[in-house]
């Protein structure tokens, strides 16, 4: 490979590299305010669906995206629950506070309107320390964010947690 081979697609790789930053910076802004909405939540595969209120305040800069909220059911039970996501072009890392085993850590990936997120719980959930989390946009003033776990009794795949939220 020639000097000018080498120095030109440097400079494709330098202009590609800066336009997916632009492009993330715009879809992370795209989540900021504050959002309200109801969902489900199962505390493991076997335990019942409870039904939940929640809000949340986003924040995003070009790099990093937090959601702070409250999750209320079951009348009096009320959980706070947060991410704080720091994004490296698509690639995704962060942490999830609101399991009751403790923070979980994040790894993943924006595809289209989604960050798809690798979990891994501070302890066992389910038999392992492992589900997916997705924040997904909904329209320009909506978000749906849904956890997946893995049924330790049938391998199946099970919608833990799915609360979808407009903005308020």
């Amino acid at each position: 490979m020639t000097l000018l081979t080498r120095f030109v697609l440097a400079g494709c790789l330098a202009v590609a590299a800066t336009a997916a930053h632009a492009d993330e910076s715009k879809f992370l802004q795209s989540f900021k305010g504050n959002f309200a909405g109801k969902g489900t939540v199962q505390v493991t595969t076997q335990a019942p669906t409870v039904s939940v209120s929640c809000t949340f305040k986003s924040n995003a800069t070009s790099s990093s995206l937090s959601l702070d909220g409250n999750c209320r059911g079951l009348i009096l039970v009320t959980r706070a629950i947060s991410a704080r996501l720091k994004t490296s072009g698509a690639k995704y890392s962060g942490v999830y506070v609101g399991s009751r085993t403790g923070p979980a850590q994040l790894n993943g990936s924006r595809s289209g309107n989604a960050i798809n997120l690798a979990i891994r719980w501070a302890k066992e959930v389910n038999g392992d320390r492992a589900a997916q989390l997705t924040v997904q946009k909904n329209g320009a003033d909506g978000i749906v964010l849904t956890v997946v776990d893995r049924d330790p009794k049938t391998g199946k795949s099970v919608v833990t947690s799915r609360i979808d939220l407009r903005r308020s």
